[in-house]
């Protein structure tokens, strides 16, 4: 699966991206009217779905062959060599016995059809999100089924409601984006993570991103409203995904420091709604202090499989 995604990323001609862009308006709400509309990402946290992963693993794979600005177009197809079934990692039962993953499931599947299984799913999860779709899958010719290796990608904030949907473009280089390093595919933690850890993941990247001396100086972190309204996070979503990154290396506890210079920074979407978020205060002291949380790239740079297994052997042998 890494190979895989390491062949398309060194494709010759290809772009080779460092880091992937994801616009803001993939996990940021929305203004309308006189209502927040969640965003994408808070809606593709099911802990059993791929859609997330996939839809991320689907813009990787546009920006490492497509040039900023460039609009969407696929040939991909979805189970041959290099085709995106071979992008998605899935469980699978071990054999102590033959030293190897297991090629048949309990109903007889084999991995290749469980994997394109899950695809079609993600496809079609990813689809229902009405204005949000983020993809749109062509009916066959009969219109009875889904032509799933024809879709076409969608922009981060959806399809839009006319009847012109909005199709992905990469972003252009001015354009207000999450920077993702490479690593993260390469390396595999796309497909290691839970979705509601890779929500967590780049909801930090956008406050590291936004207010990177903060970051720098003291950490970031997010509280209560700003944490629900804005990102769709709930408190235990938000925590033990935090918790999980820290295990893993990919985040760390930052120490408190003196007011960063950027003073009190303001969120602000698409539609230019702020939220103010005071880095230099206590976030609530009535209640308790959030902790406060710097990235930590190198820890992309090791094998996410690996670190996750040499996690779980610590978490089985202290219980």
């Amino acid at each position: 699966m890494n190979t895989a995604l390491r062949e398309v990323w060194e494709l010759d001609g290809g772009q080779r991206p460092d880091p992937i862009r994801l616009r803001t308006g993939f996990l940021l709400a929305a203004r309308d009217d006189e209502e927040l509309v969640p965003a994408p990402m808070s809606q593709l946290l099911n802990p059993r779905g791929i859609a997330l992963r996939f839809y991320l693993l689907a813009v990787f794979e546009a920006q490492c062959r497509l040039a900023p600005g460039a609009e969407w177009s696929g040939t991909r197809l979805l189970d041959r060599a290099l085709g995106w079934s071979d992008f998605i990692a899935i469980d699978a039962a071990y054999s102590s016995t033959s030293s190897g993953y297991l090629r048949g499931t309990k109903q007889g599947r084999t991995l290749e059809s469980s994997r394109l299984r899950q695809v079609q799913g993600a496809l079609r999860t990813l689809e229902g999100l009405d204005d949000q779709a983020l993809v749109e899958v062509p009916r066959k010719e009969n219109g009875a089924h889904r032509d799933y290796g024809a879709f076409v990608l969608m922009h981060e904030t959806g399809r839009g409601g006319l009847p012109t949907a909005k199709r992905y473009r990469v972003p252009a280089r001015a354009e207000a984006a999450v920077d993702i390093p490479r690593d993260f595919f390469l390396h595999g933690w796309a497909s290691v993570l839970y979705p509601s850890e890779i929500a967590t993941w780049l909801t930090l990247r956008f406050l590291a991103g936004r207010f990177p001396s903060v970051h720098d100086q003291s950490g970031v972190y997010l509280y209560g409203q700003d944490r629900e309204q804005w990102f769709g996070l709930r408190r235990d979503t938000y925590e033990d995904g935090c918790a999980m990154l820290l295990a893993l290396g990919l985040i760390r506890h930052a120490e408190r420091r003196a007011p960063s210079a950027e003073g009190t920074p303001t969120l602000v979407n698409a539609n230019a709604m702020p939220v103010t978020i005071d880095f230099s205060q206590p976030a609530d002291p009535g209640r308790y202090e959030a902790h406060r949380y710097q990235l930590t790239d190198e820890g992309l740079r090791e094998d996410a499989l690996a670190q996750s297994l040499t996690l779980l052997k610590k978490l089985s042998s202290s219980d």
